[in-house]
């Protein structure tokens, strides 16, 4: 949030997901700043892919188990605001944390515990669908 909210970087990065004409016509390069918030996104992925594969201490196929996904349901669920976002990802984190303390006491088969963070995510989207309004200029072209 503060990054977004109070630093020049966050101002142009939210101008250009918003209004990327507007903000070409003050002068910010938009393809630039996306490029660089793209690079910056994927790098704080990859430092926690990092963090996955160290906790693992080894690499396993499908290791992830669609947590991209969930992580975009996270940034939908959150209405692409940072704290939100946060919420949302402390909330989901918190039902795969549920799940796997659950698995130890098998009171219901493990098919259904597994399910539960993936449950929680759609149930929970399915309460933001058609309310959650993304950046205007979001999987559009910079403009010419």
């Amino acid at each position: 949030g503060w990054l977004l909210a109070r630093t020049a970087f966050g101002l142009r990065v939210r101008a250009v997901g918003e209004h990327p004409e507007a903000a070409a016509s003050v002068g910010v390069n938009v393809a630039r700043t996306r490029y660089l918030a793209v690079a910056a996104s994927g790098a704080l992925a990859a430092l926690g892919g990092v963090y996955l594969a160290l906790d693992q201490h080894q690499f396993t196929d499908q290791m992830t188990a669609g947590r991209g996904f969930i992580a975009l349901a996270a940034t939908i669920f959150g209405r692409w605001e940072a704290k939100r976002v946060a919420f949302a990802c402390l909330l989901f984190a918190a039902a795969e944390t549920f799940q796997i303390q659950l698995q130890g006491t098998q009171l219901l088969p493990s098919q259904f515990v597994e399910m539960i963070p993936y449950v929680l995510t759609i149930v929970a989207l399915a309460g933001v669908v058609g309310r959650a309004v993304p950046p205007a200029a979001l999987g559009r072209d910079e403009p010419a």
